[in-house]
């Protein structure tokens, strides 16, 4: 039996992403997403839910998410959902599901609100091979706030602790579906 785990969500950063590094010095980002459902009743009212997800990034694109996003902001990911198990010091074994994230494309214009018109869609990143193609010639798909250096220096380590191995787990892209 052939197996497929595909994720795609748009929403909007829950918290700042959070950047931090395995000991072998590969960078990994975690930040959390709240994607809102609506819908109309039976009873005709309006309702409306929230999903929230946590979602982790690793490598060049974890550093790349962590210098231009923000709590609020817009952003469509696409990944893999990642089942991950551990124990906490005082024995209690502990589960989540998170969305290991291959691709993302910034959504909102360059001041962080509305959707991608044509004033600017935002950026893309995809694991495989860098930089997703920008709208098209006389649009700007470059950086989204504005022209800040970045620097590749290892994040400083102020005491928190990653639960992430050595070892990012491996991409999943289209190339793993077997048929």
């Amino acid at each position: 039996m052939a197996n497929y785990n595909k994720v795609i969500l748009a929403g909007n950063l829950t918290r700042d992403p959070q950047l931090s590094a395995t000991p072998s010095n590969t960078q990994v980002c975690e930040f959390g997403m709240a994607i809102n459902h609506r819908w109309r009743g039976q009873d005709g009212e309006n309702r409306e839910s929230t999903c929230f997800i946590d979602c982790v990034l690793y490598g060049r694109q974890a550093e790349t998410f962590n210098q231009y996003m923000s709590k609020g902001q817009p952003v469509l990911v696409e990944g893999r959902l990642d089942f991950r198990q551990w124990e906490t010091p005082e024995g209690q074994k502990r589960s989540k599901h998170s969305v290991f994230v291959q691709s993302f494309q910034f959504l909102g214009g360059r001041d962080g609100g509305g959707g991608g018109g044509s004033d600017g869609g935002g950026g893309g990143y995809r694991s495989s091979g860098g930089p997703t193609p920008g709208p098209g010639p006389g649009h700007d798909s470059g950086p989204r706030r504005g022209d800040q250096p970045h620097s590749d220096a290892p994040p400083s380590s102020g005491g928190e602790q990653s639960s992430y191995s050595d070892q990012p787990p491996p991409p999943g892209g289209e190339g793993d579906i077997p048929f």
